[in-house]
């Protein structure tokens, strides 16, 4: 494998709650990678179809509307959305991280938090649900669950993958660590609006994005791509039913940063720029192995005979069904019931 590669950062803007307008856009920018040479493109949380920004600016009694407007843009895993940008990952030979909103079959109203990391053949590679939503993120997603804690050993490394807060989680970061990461995917939302943005204690999602992110690279000596989203006017569009207060709110809340950084913690390249791009890098993954002989909590800088840690990988059901086939059931459709009356009939005649 070589070890020098070249990965991108996608720092753009949905088109806010159109999901496939979105998964178009997506299929525009993996082309643009692969004809800069980029073998994988890391696009933001929840970019199908954007980031709920409604349940920080106003009351969730307000907000029933926009929930069905976004459930309804929430997409299947596969679906249509999945399949065109499956097309376009295989076509260009790309590897692709994207975070969705994920529907299901199970309930109308259930969905997750969701980042894909899907291979340059197509194939997706690993299928995460957002462990815990953070926040006010509760008023949306439903829990994820432990099946997409996985590293997936890849033509170019070893590339694991949280959503936003969970790279505040030293358990789910730890438990990537483990597998042997050497490329970590963070995805962002555009803005965290929390508080006036008069007062002093407003969130500052850069700064903390790149904490998390720093933290995240120095102690796991991995190449760590951070795909914050931006915002359009789409957005504002949509939200105006809230109000100029709401709208200013996230106007005058601090943006998110999209980075590249290396397995000493530092960034190599970064952006908030008010622009859709890429942002690119060649890198070289043997730059991970010097860290090691610091710190290697994974190996030797560790005591296992201390401390333990066990990871539940299993998807979640809501019910387990025992059926004695795969059968219908008490089922049956007109034919059958028509070819059983008439059976029944000439049987009493």
């Amino acid at each position: 494998m070589d070890k020098k590669i070249t990965v991108a950062a996608a720092h753009i803007a949905p088109v806010y709650l159109d999901a496939r307008a979105t998964a178009d856009k997506v299929c525009d920018y993996i082309r643009k990678a692969a004809d800069a040479g980029v073998q994988l493109v890391a696009f933001p949380e929840s970019f199908i179809p954007g980031f709920p920004i409604w349940p920080a600016i106003s009351a969730p009694i307000h907000n029933h509307e926009l929930f069905k407007r976004f459930a309804a843009q929430s997409i299947r895993v596969p679906g249509p959305e999945i399949l065109s940008i499956c097309q376009a990952a295989r076509d260009c030979g790309v590897m692709v991280s994207i975070g969705i909103s994920e529907a299901t079959d199970r309930s109308v109203g259930c969905i997750w938090n969701t980042n894909l990391l899907i291979g340059d053949d197509g194939s997706i590679l690993n299928h995460h649900r957002k462990l815990v939503p953070t926040f006010y993120e509760k008023l949306i997603w439903a829990n994820g669950d432990g099946a997409g804690l996985r590293v997936v050993d890849t033509p170019v490394g070893r590339v694991g993958a949280l959503i936003c807060g969970e790279n505040t989680n030293p358990l789910a970061r730890y438990s990537l660590m483990a597998q042997g990461e050497q490329l970590h995917v963070s995805s962002y939302p555009p803005v965290w609006p929390t508080h006036d943005p008069s007062a002093n204690d407003r969130y500052d999602l850069a700064s903390a994005i790149r904490i998390r992110a720093g933290a995240h690279s120095f102690e796991a000596k991995v190449f760590n791509i951070v795909a914050a989203a931006r915002l359009d006017d789409d957005v504002y569009d949509v939200l105006a039913p809230l109000g100029e207060d709401a709208l200013r709110v996230v106007r005058d809340s601090p943006a998110g940063v999209s980075m590249i950084l290396g397995p000493n913690g530092t960034p190599i390249a970064e952006t908030s720029k008010d622009e859709d791009q890429l942002l690119i890098e060649r890198i070289d993954l043997s730059d991970c192995v010097v860290p090691k002989q610091f710190h290697d909590v994974v190996g030797y800088y560790n005591r296992f005979d201390i401390f333990g840690l066990s990871v539940r990988r299993r998807e979640q059901a809501p019910a387990e069904f025992m059926d004695i086939d795969d059968g219908p059931g008490r089922t049956m459709d007109f034919a059958a019931i028509e070819a059983v009356a008439l059976e029944d009939g000439a049987a009493t005649g």
